[in-house]
């Protein structure tokens, strides 16, 4: 086991935090690695894209497949609520998940997930573990903590003494149930493509939760990036619409365009295929 520390820089004392850990690592007998973000990520989502990033090189320079992090369930019922709250589908709501993969080879697990933080904070206390306090955790402009700090709080007290259990278990059934739904799309999708191109016919006697999941996969495994739902909605509109029809750009600068009984990506101004 070897021990990666990511330091945002958003706190002063975020250079001490980082040497707590690397003592402990010693007193232990660890190995430990520490990133030192150049700039310190401009919000919560750059924050997470960077620590991300550094994480899977760290586990790739050094042999490691699998990177696991200190998730909770508390964490899982506050990701849902996030992502509730910005309009995410199922596969948002449950993205907080036991295991995925960061590269080929390396996985992210999170093998605290069924413990709440209050749970792990009595086992630290308990066993004399030294724990370190983000202080950034405590201010409420991040909308993660003003979940957590805001209104959390306000559920529990006025509809439900359990929400964090009753939302954990919430994102762990859509998760079952969105691991369930893409299978399904990725065995219609191996044969609704070929050469690039996606049957709409075939698409469109599917149903409509397979239909968004079939043309958003077509779209990954041919951009290589997430459409959103938009760009989505603007492909199943192909699926009925006339000869030569385009949609605006889904990805980067790719459209898609109606090409008889197929839906195939063309390049923003190439001319109409005939």
């Amino acid at each position: 086991m070897e021990v990666a520390h990511c330091d945002h820089r958003w706190r002063s004392d975020s250079g001490e935090a980082a040497r707590q850990v690397a003592r402990l690592c010693f007193t232990w007998g660890l190995p430990f690695h520490l990133a030192v973000a150049e700039v310190p990520p401009a919000g919560e989502a750059a924050a997470r894209e960077w620590r991300y990033r550094r994480l899977t090189e760290f586990a790739l320079a050094r042999g490691c497949s699998r990177v696991l992090t200190g998730h909770t369930a508390s964490d899982r019922a506050e990701t849902l609520l996030f992502n509730l709250v910005r309009g995410s589908g199922g596969d948002g709501l449950a993205s907080l998940d036991w295991c995925r993969p960061l590269v080929e080879g390396v996985q992210l697990v999170r093998p605290l997930l069924a413990l709440f933080r209050e749970e792990t904070e009595k086992y630290c206390f308990e066993k004399c573990l030294p724990v370190a306090i983000d202080e950034s955790n405590l201010k409420p402009h991040f909308s993660r903590n003003r979940i957590r700090l805001e209104l959390l709080p306000y559920l529990r007290t006025h509809f439900n003494p359990q929400v964090e259990a009753a939302l954990a278990r919430t994102a762990a059934l859509l998760a079952d149930e969105s691991a369930f739904l893409e299978a399904e799309a990725n065995r219609y999708r191996e044969s609704l493509v070929a050469e690039g191109r996606l049957d709409r016919r075939g698409v469109a006697r599917l149903p409509l939760a397979l239909q968004r999941r079939v043309v958003r996969g077509w779209l990954i495994e041919a951009l290589g990036a997430q459409p959103n739902f938009a760009a989505v909605e603007r492909v199943l509109a192909c699926l009925t619409a006339p000869n030569r029809t385009r949609t605006s750009p889904v990805l980067f600068d790719r459209l898609v365009e109606v090409q008889g009984e197929w839906l195939a990506l063309v390049q923003a101004g190439r001319r109409r295929s005939e």
